[in-house]
């Protein structure tokens, strides 16, 4: 098996894998121990099951009904974004042999949809709407489990750990917040053995990213009086906005100050922040100490405190959402959030290393969920033209004539024609490795 998050490689044959599944699932059911060719993800949603007391005879249980679900539908967040779902899952769900469910994070289901003969089927087994298919109420199953670990995943036939839902088949992507990264829930496709195909489970992906961009314009964050926000991504002068919706421009030296602030609500002593903007080991405090100066009455009163230098409140900055997002697996959502480099033109050695690692993370995030779409949209945005790591992941993904010839322009551009290059090429992409802004790049 090559990609573990697949439940059946392209020429394998379906009958065959049921029969070996099921063995495995006898043996672990007996003798807690885990035969091949149980994939990986599922060997470990299994183990979870187990530990959380789930049998293989069990069945869901239905926890909301009538008003109750209808009223708990109505409020949660996932209603806004229901009928781009059904218009993008109509078809799957129309054809008699599919069905389209969404869970919340705790995977109860909230819909549960598609071709009345098929709906009956699955209410034998109380796949119904208000039933709770979390993997520690039924085991594994995909739309418990894609909320479990934040991933889309396929589970197949007699991968699923309770034996009576070891006939279907289903593909889960969880769906977050795109403001938050917070898991809202997941959608799902539930059939036969075709949904065992990686079609599946990439048709799943791209629905829950369209969920989560649909969101993103129908919820737009909350703002209140007390809440100050900090755009650093992708401009060299920062915009802070305290509540009410007033906007501060900053100069760069005073958005590297209140970026490292951000950064450390608990502080900053005068000699901790000097050694983070300056490189230069002679300026003294004095500099500092006058651009603090400056800065003050540009800010809200009482904003910035001292004895340590710290934010009187809780500043949002768009660079700290992005982290969040990445640390909860919304990649889709980071993506859309990252405008650009981090203060790009700044050579302050604190905010460098921010922006150095905040794109690192991007970048290999993308690299390892390789996605084609995701690795396109970083690529042709201005800071990925000549990012040739991720013109070649994208290559491994959608080898389109334009594709390889980007990457053969790239090669030939670094002087390293056919020799895959394992970091960036400093003096020819400042962009990348250094303070200089991604505008400043070589000619193609």
């Amino acid at each position: 098996m090559t990609d573990q998050w697949v439940a059946l490689e392209p020429g394998a044959d379906p009958d065959e894998r049921v029969r070996a599944l099921r063995r495995a699932h006898e043996t672990f059911t007996t003798a807690g121990t885990v035969p091949r060719p149980v994939r990986p993800v599922v060997a470990e949603s299994w183990r979870r099951s187990a530990r959380a007391g789930v049998g293989p005879d069990g069945t869901a249980s239905v926890e909301l009904t009538d008003d109750d679900l209808g009223a708990y539908r109505a409020e949660h967040p996932l209603a806004k974004v229901m009928p781009l779902v059904r218009e993008l899952v109509g078809t799957f769900a129309a054809d008699g042999s599919h069905l389209l469910a969404v869970c919340d994070a705790h995977g109860r289901l909230m819909w549960v949809e598609g071709h009345p003969t098929t709906l009956r089927q699955a209410d034998r087994m109380n796949f119904v709407p208000g039933a709770r298919w979390s993997e520690a109420a039924v085991g594994t199953n995909a739309p418990g489990t894609a909320v479990a670990v934040d991933r889309p995943v396929q589970v197949f036939a007699a991968e699923h750990f309770i034996r009576r839902v070891q006939p279907w088949t289903c593909a889960a992507a969880p769906i977050h917040d795109p403001h938050t990264g917070r898991v809202l829930g997941a959608v799902d496709i539930t059939g036969g053995d075709g949904l065992a195909h990686p079609h599946s489970l990439g048709f799943v992906q791209a629905v829950a990213r369209a969920a989560e961009s649909q969101l993103s314009l129908v919820a737009p964050p909350k703002q209140t009086e007390d809440t100050v926000t900090l755009s650093v991504l992708g401009r060299d002068e920062a915009e802070l906005r305290p509540g009410g919706g007033r906007r501060i421009r900053l100069s760069r030296r005073h958005s590297e100050v209140l970026v490292l602030l951000a950064r450390h609500p608990e502080g900053m002593t005068g000699d901790e922040l000097l050694c983070a903007l300056y490189a230069d080991e002679s300026v003294t405090p004095v500099t500092l100490r006058a651009e603090l100066a400056r800065l003050r009455p540009l800010l809200p009163p009482g904003l910035l405190a001292s004895r340590p230098y710290r934010l009187s409140v809780p500043v949002e900055c768009d660079a700290a959402l992005v982290e969040r997002q990445l640390e909860t697996g919304a990649l889709t959502a980071a993506l859309r959030a990252y405008h650009g480099p981090l203060l790009p033109n700044s050579q302050a050695p604190a905010v460098v290393g921010l922006r150095r690692r905040l794109a690192a993370a991007l970048r290999t995030a993308l690299i390892t969920r390789g996605d084609p779409d995701l690795l396109a949209d970083w690529a042709h945005a201005p800071w990925g033209e000549h990012d040739l790591l991720i013109w070649r992941a994208l290559a491994a993904v959608r080898p389109t004539a334009p594709v390889r010839a980007r990457i053969a322009a790239l090669e030939a551009e670094l002087a390293v024609p056919g020799v895959p290059s394992r970091r960036p090429n400093v003096r020819q992409t400042p962009w990348v490795t250094s303070g200089a802004t991604y505008s400043q790049r070589p000619p193609v």
